[in-house]
Order: C-alpha cells, then sequence, then structure tokens
C-alpha cells in the first residue's frame, strides 16, 4: 500500500493550549507512573496546581522527551481525568490528535513507532543526563498520511490488546485487594527478626552492563511494588558470573534498598524462570518457609511497614541506604505458624493466577508491538 508523506505537525497538534486555575486541584500524572508497556498511565493523583509542570487533556498522549525515560518508551495515553484537563512533569511532549485528521489512539501508537522515538532520541542535546528531544525536529519529520478512516481500523486493532492488558491489570489489583483483606484477618503474636527465618538475605549483584547481551538484571527502577516494570531491567554482561543466591526465585521479597524515590519498595516474585539476576540496590529476603515471606510481603508494603523501612534509612540525600544488618536485626510480629499456614494456603492461588495474568499481559504487549510496525508501515493491509 503507498501513501504520502507528510509532516509529523500536520498530522498531530503538539503543545496544545490548555487552562488550569491556580490553587485548583487536578489530577497530576508523574513520570514514574508511565510504564512503556501499557496504554495508560498507572495512578493519578490530586494535586494543587501552583502554575509548573506540563498540561493535557483526555485523549492526549504524552511523550518523554528526557534522557533516559524518553530511550525508556515512556508514552502514554490519557483518560479518565476528573476534570477533564491535569498536569504533570514538566519533562513531556503533549501530542494531540486534530479534528477530522487523525485519531487520538492513532496517534498513541503512532508516537510509539521506531520512527518517531529514535528521531527524537537522535534530535537529543544538552548535559549529560539532562539531554533533551528537540521538539523542532519531531514536528518536522516526515510520517505516512494516513486517512483518518485506516488509521481508526489500526487503532482498533491495537487497541485490543491494550484492553485486554488493561482487563488483566484490574484484575490483577483486585487479586492484590483481596490478599490484602486476608491477612488483616490474623492477628501477630509472635515478634521475630527477619534473621532467625532467612534463607538468604543480602544485596544482588554488582552489575556490568552490556546491551542485548540476553541476560537481565531487576533494579530499583523496575520495582513498582505488586509488580515488575520488565521494560527496565538492565541487560548484563553475559560473561558475568553471578551466585546462585543472587538469582530471584520464585517466592523472594525483593526490596529497594538504595536512591531516594522508591526506597523500601517491595515485591513479592512470583515468576518461575529464575532468568534474572537482581540488582546490587535491591535487597533479596528468601525463606524455606515461604508463608512467612507472604505475610512478610503484606506487612512491609502496609502504610506501617513501608513507614518502619523508612525509619531504618540511612546516609544523605545522595546516598540514602536500608543496611543489610538492619534488616537482619528488623523484628516483626507474625501471627502463630499454624495461622500463617492457612493464610498462604487461602492465597497461594491469588498469587499464581496472578502471575499466570502478568505471563499473559507479556505475550499480548509481545504481539502488539510485532503488529504495531506492520500495520504503520502497510505491510498488513487492515
Amino acid at each position: 500500500m503507498s501513501w504520502a508523506e507528510i509532516a509529523l505537525s500536520e498530522l498531530v497538534e503538539f503543545s496544545p493550549k490548555i487552562s488550569l486555575e491556580k490553587g485548583e486541584l487536578y489530577d497530576h500524572i508523574p513520570m514514574e507512573a508511565i510504564d512503556s508497556g501499557i496504554k495508560y498511565p498507572r495512578e493519578t493523583y490530586q494535586k494543587e496546581y501552583t502554575g509548573g509542570g506540563t498540561k493535557f487533556a483526555n485523549g492526549d498522549t504524552l511523550f518523554a522527551r528526557i534522557t533516559p525515560c524518553l530511550e525508556n518508551g515512556k508514552i502514554a495515553k490519557v483518560k479518565d481525568l476528573e476534570k477533564q484537563v491535569g498536569f504533570g512533569s514538566t519533562e513531556y511532549f503533549v501530542l494531540r490528535a486534530k479534528e477530522n485528521i487523525s485519531d487520538s489512539d492513532f496517534v498513541y501508537y503512532l508516537a510509539k513507532t521506531d520512527l518517531v522515538r529514535q528521531t527524537a532520541i537522535k534530535s537529543m542535546s544538552g548535559a549529560d543526563g539532562r539531554q533533551r528531544a528537540d521538539k523542532g525536529a519531531v514536528e518536522q519529520l516526515m510520517v505516512l498520511n494516513i486517512p483518518l478512516p485506516t488509521q481508526r481500523k489500526i487503532a482498533s486493532i491495537l487497541s485490543a490488546y491494550d484492553d485486554l492488558i488493561e482487563n488483566n491489570l484490574k484484575r490483577i489489583k483486585l487479586l492484590e485487594a483481596k490478599a490484602q483483606l486476608h491477612y488483616t484477618q490474623y492477628k501477630p503474636i509472635v515478634k521475630i527478626a527477619l534473621q532467625e527465618i532467612a534463607d538468604y538475605l543480602g544485596r544482588g549483584v554488582t552489575p556490568k552492563y552490556e546491551e542485548g547481551s540476553g541476560f537481565y538484571a531487576i533494579n530499583q527502577k523496575a520495582n513498582k511494588g505488586s509488580l515488575l516494570e520488565y521494560s527496565q531491567f538492565k541487560a548484563l554482561d553475559s560473561k558475568l558470573e553471578v551466585p546462585e543466591d543472587k538469582l530471584a526465585k520464585w517466592g523472594d521479597l525483593l526490596i529497594n534498598s538504595l536512591g531516594e524515590g522508591t526506597l523500601g519498595r517491595v515485591h513479592f516474585y512470583t515468576d518461575k524462570s529464575d532468568l534474572y539476576a537482581v540488582d546490587q540496590h535491591m535487597s533479596i529476603f528468601r525463606t524455606l518457609k515461604q508463608h512467612y515471606t507472604f505475610y512478610l510481603y503484606q506487612f512491609l508494603s502496609s502504610n506501617y511497614g513501608q513507614g518502619l523501612l523508612d525509619s531504618l534509612k540511612k546516609g544523605g540525600t545522595n546516598m540514602t541506604m536500608l543496611n543489610i544488618s538492619d534488616l537482619r536485626q528488623l523484628i516483626v510480629s507474625f501471627p502463630p505458624e499454624k495461622d500463617l499456614v492457612e493464610l498462604w494456603i487461602i492465597c497461594k492461588p491469588l498469587f499464581q493466577l496472578k502471575q499466570t495474568l502478568i505471563t499473559q499481559n507479556t505475550k499480548l504487549r509481545e504481539a502488539r508491538d510485532i503488529l504495531l510496525p506492520k500495520l504503520m508501515n502497510g505491510q498488513i493491509e487492515v
């Protein structure tokens, strides 16, 4: 199929004008709420607008313009804003479909193509670590002028995958909430130091990176608590020898232990592949009695548990950490062991189903990402 080319700015409106009232509350979308593999932001929260930040509306596409977020593919479509408009990080380009010219879902998928992303990446300039894409270079990019009806067909095909992913994410949240509810039914009465029940409690591997090695480590940026963002895993040197105990295993707790922002975030690992190393910025808690690990995950993920981990933080602003010795000596109140076993018997199927949904989402993302360029360049006719 043959389509003419036009500048992206003829198809998409950049930085549309939006008015927000200072002092009013609006939905806010920070950069960390965007996952490259998920169409919509993970979450929004109400925040007072004081005049700063990028403004956007429902239907707009947010496109990260700064390193490394741009390289990591942080792109999302905005929806469900309470006041129809909101704001977020200053490091977004905002792309909006033009009426009767382009489709908002199509604009989102177009932004995810290598053509648009690589153009933005190649245009980056600025100081190391703070490089930003050049808006003009992206606006002037020549893209295929796909007719609006065809745009909508392409977007519909790709959206079917993302709708399934979104439904699975909602189911995962419900499973987590159900497990949390069961957890609250058991009364903790036995005080135990973590080192007493740990088979292994230590930091992950000191990484040596090698792009394209096919061997990855889970790092603290990938840890979103309930879920892992697989696109954030770092490629390791294939020659790096990783001790067996530093590979993530089913039932491990992965605890972010270095750096501000995500320190103390806890993930209960349920992937059975045993393929991934754990980065040194994370601590691994592993026990032979997984009923202890599950209860500990629920406890440390709670507001009280997060406050407890926060109280253990040491170091300055640029090097805050959780010491392994402090984690080992951390005393937690558990229910009697028979109750822990009972709770685990109830909740284990919930986490097995959760992992099934996670695996489904991985396959859906892979299928969608294979289709996307073929649909956009006309290789697959719709």
